[in-house]
């Protein structure tokens, strides 16, 4: 899969599935813009891995739910190569708890950074991609989107506007050879889900037909064809990395 030449902006890519993305188009040739908005050793780490693949990177902290942020991370990233390719929607949160206890906060902590971060950044990306006629925007959705799941409310409604917003959003800039599609990753081996107690983690992958968890890198995979110009005529598609949760 050939990125050279291509800039590639991916949200919330200081650790976990967004590092490894970040990696993942590094090595097919893509220069990084590595977002974070907490944790800037560990995207100081990102870039200097970037550089050890021969490729370029620089570190942008901003919180992608605030408008200003959002709008200057685009430009400060498009600015440094006088261009962007790609954006990788990928910052997102979990806030869990039953709905009849959930607070507004909660609620609205998930919804802006998950959906309305999501929103933010490709609309500021999206002029730098018109003005080039090519453009290639990947969400990260979530299998919960499709299945639910309790005391997730909050974040199966952001994942699954996720998805309808992919697929608006294809549909208005499909002639300008942009492409905009979704990830809908399952239970993927990050922090989150290794510090589980392991019955939990025995209980979760009963339900997996593939009876394992994916690795970031499954994600990764998916989301550098999507890149690509192999995957030109693939637009506004939800795709699945679940090893087969969400089969019905």
């Amino acid at each position: 899969m050939d990125l050279q030449g291509r800039v590639a902006l991916v949200t919330g890519s200081s650790r976990g599935i967004g590092r490894a993305i970040a990696l993942r188009l590094a090595r097919a040739g893509a220069k990084i813009v590595v977002n974070y908005h907490q944790h800037g050793e560990s995207a100081a780490q990102v870039v200097e891995d970037v550089r050890q693949l021969g490729s370029e990177a620089i570190a942008v902290q901003a919180d992608v739910s605030h408008e200003d942020q959002a709008r200057a991370l685009v430009s400060q990233g498009a600015a440094r190569w006088e261009r962007l390719d790609i954006l990788v929607n990928n910052a997102g949160i979990i806030k869990d708890a039953l709905l009849p206890r959930m607070s507004e906060e909660t609620w609205d902590a998930v919804l802006d950074l998950d959906l309305k971060g999501t929103f933010l950044c490709t609309r500021e990306a999206l002029r730098h991609m018109l003005r080039q006629r090519w453009g290639r925007v990947v969400n990260i959705s979530s299998a919960i989107a499709v299945t639910g799941n309790i005391g997730q409310a909050n974040y199966a409604a952001a994942k699954a506007g996720v998805l309808g917003f992919t697929r608006s959003v294809a549909r208005e800039v499909a002639t300008r050879n942009i492409t905009i599609n979704a990830i809908l990753p399952g239970y993927i081996a990050t922090e989150i889900v290794e510090d589980l107690p392991q019955k939990v983690k025995d209980l979760i992958r009963s339900h997996i037909p593939m009876d394992k968890f994916g690795t970031p890198e499954d994600v990764a995979g998916a989301v550098a064809f999507l890149c690509t110009e192999e995957a030109r005529y693939i637009t506004g598609q939800s795709l699945g990395v679940d090893g087969g949760l969400t089969l019905l």
